[in-house]
């Protein structure tokens, strides 16, 4: 169990390293005229991410669940290609990114990275780590709480982003 504690606090930090890049970006997005779409959903959005991660803890603390290295090892992989997918749209998206729906005016679309193949690349990796990171330790009802949970906070965020691009002055 401490092992994958170790595991679920490295990825709270990870998640506060975005904070920090998050922050950043929104100041130089604003610098450049950007416009914020979807704040009411943003609070919700960071809840249910806070509570994946309280949830792995908590269910494998209290409810005793164990590492089964026939799921665990290959989850264990999900969750970390899952974040290396994440910080791939980071940094392919460099101050452009963003946790809240920011969106800089006169910019092109990004088609570079994973956005060739892709337009919500980084949701791929929240669905993947939402069902990999607790079920490295067995943790099946996080699991699928988190998944029925961000389901249709994703929809919500996807309509929001296509939304918010469309509504944007494209680049001439």
């Amino acid at each position: 169990m401490i092992p994958y504690t170790v595991l679920v606090l490295l990825v709270a930090v990870e998640r506060l390293a975005e904070l920090v890049t998050a922050r950043r970006n929104a100041h130089w997005s604003r610098r450049h005229g950007a416009a914020e779409y979807g704040q009411g959903h943003y609070p919700v959005m960071v809840a249910l991410h806070t509570g994946l991660l309280a949830g792995c803890l908590a269910e494998t603390w209290l409810g005793g669940r164990p590492f089964l290295p026939a799921l665990g090892w290959p989850m264990l992989a999900l969750a970390l290609g899952a974040q290396g997918l994440r910080w791939w749209c980071i940094t392919t998206l460099g101050p452009r990114w963003n946790t809240r729906v920011i969106v800089v005016p006169d910019l092109p679309l990004v088609t570079a990275g994973p956005y060739r193949w892709l337009s919500h690349p980084n949701y791929v990796a929240v669905i993947v780590e939402g069902v990999a990171l607790p079920l490295v330790h067995t943790n099946w009802l996080t699991a699928t709480a988190f998944t029925l949970f961000n389901l249709p906070l994703l929809a919500t965020r996807v309509r929001c982003e296509n939304s918010a691009l469309a509504a944007a002055p494209a680049a001439p």
